[in-house]
């Protein structure tokens, strides 16, 4: 096995460390098959990362291991890297990679990026974003079809305030639309304006889709908004998800969504997708519009329910008990087991909704917090709040401000 293969790209030598390492074990892609993806789709996949900062999330043992997040560019790196800082609410800052070209694209899945996630933003200015971004985020239980329904009342809120849809699959279970947007306004109004698409598509489709912030109370699809926070990123246009069937996060035309499959768009078959048909997004640029109207909406509908802020606890309004806190989900979903195999009457009464399983940011990685919502059984049948399954502390060691 070859420790590093050398490719030239885009008139740069750019090495591949051990490129016969399996990413997905599954399938048996590995490491050069990913750039050899990324390289078969490279205008697309620039399009929807160049000239943003990102953050490497690395998976360098592949993806049955947990991923963590790199905010900072590495210390070593080629000179052709460029980097923006940005400034985050602890007060930190962190040099991240920004990438224009197709060597610097496969010098990050070199990394071990299977996935890209850039900022909302620009390096040239990164106090204005120009994308707006919905992502449709369904509870469990809910059927594609229904994922697809709310994605066109989606389209419809933002074209019926001035803004071009732009439609992808996420690679996962849910869908995103994006929305280009002239970069006058700061992060603070986008995600205003991404809160009123998601409170207006719950109003025209209230049987679909829900705004409500607390994952509890959801129903049907949720129409994330916060994901345009300044913090935020997601998994850009083509990128590879770690899924057992390497799922890409894929970008279609409006046609093309009512009868959409995610699951036959994958880094097995996209790139013949891309070699016949090419980049349904590829008019992407030159479609930014205002976020006026609905800002203007925004005032008209009043406020909106508060998201949780500071360190002050809420009271929930369901009935919740909380089961594992976990370094890995499996970790946590083997926690769930031993408490369901304690109650199988109480399981019985549960909803797929009711079962709620977070991944929550930690300083580097994703942690996994599993709740469960007893709100369909009976009072005097709900069992209390018991030790956890699992407790882990991300924040072991941690200094105040990087628990913000």
């Amino acid at each position: 096995m070859p420790k590093s293969q050398v490719l030239e790209v885009s008139g740069r030598e750019v090495t591949i460390t051990n490129p016969d390492k399996v990413v997905f074990p599954s399938s048996g892609h590995t490491k050069l098959d990913l750039v050899r993806y990324y390289l078969s789709v490279a205008d697309g996949a620039l399009r929807g990362v160049a000239g943003r900062p990102m953050i490497l999330k690395r998976f360098v043992k592949g993806i049955d291991e947990e991923a963590f997040f790199q905010k900072r560019a590495p210390a070593k790196r080629p000179d052709w890297i460029e980097v923006a800082r940005l400034h985050y609410a602890s007060g930190r800052s962190a040099d991240e990679v920004v990438v224009r070209d197709a060597a610097q694209l496969v010098w990050v899945v070199n990394l071990g990026c299977v996935d890209l996630n850039p900022h909302p933003v620009l390096a040239d200015d990164l106090d204005h974003p120009d994308e707006l971004r919905i992502d449709l985020d369904p509870v469990p239980g809910i059927p594609w079809g229904q994922i697809v329904e709310v994605a066109l009342v989606a389209k419809e809120v933002l074209e019926d305030h001035g803004l071009t849809a732009w439609p992808k699959t996420s690679g996962s279970r849910g869908f995103h639309i994006y929305a280009r947007i002239d970069p006058r306004w700061p992060y603070r109004d986008v995600r205003l304006a991404a809160e009123t698409v998601a409170r207006e598509v719950e109003n025209r489709a209230s049987d679909l889709a829900t705004s409500r912030w607390w994952k509890e109370e959801r129903q049907g699809v949720f129409v994330d908004f916060n994901q345009n926070a300044k913090d935020r990123t997601i998994a850009s246009a083509y990128s590879v998800r770690p899924t057992e069937d390497a799922r890409v996060s894929t970008p279609l035309t409006w046609d093309e969504v009512p009868g959409c499959r995610p699951s036959e768009y994958t880094m097995a078959t996209v790139p013949g997708r891309f070699a016949a048909i090419g980049d349904p997004w590829a008019d992407l640029a030159g479609t930014a519009g205002s976020l006026e109207p609905l800002l203007e909406l925004a005032e008209r509908l009043g406020p909106a329910e508060k998201p949780p802020k500071g360190t002050g606890r809420r009271q929930p309004t369901m009935p919740l008990i909380e089961i594992a806190r976990a370094r890995t989900r499996d970790e946590a979903l083997a926690g769930l087991d031993r408490w369901r195999a304690r109650h199988p009457a109480v399981v019985r009464r549960l909803e797929p909704a009711d079962i709620l399983i977070d991944g929550m940011r930690g300083r580097s990685s994703v942690w996994y917090r599993i709740r469960v919502n007893l709100q369909h059984v009976p009072e005097e049948e709900r069992p209390p709040q018991e030790p956890l399954e699992v407790d882990y502390d991300p924040w072991a060691g941690a200094s105040w401000p990087e628990r913000r």
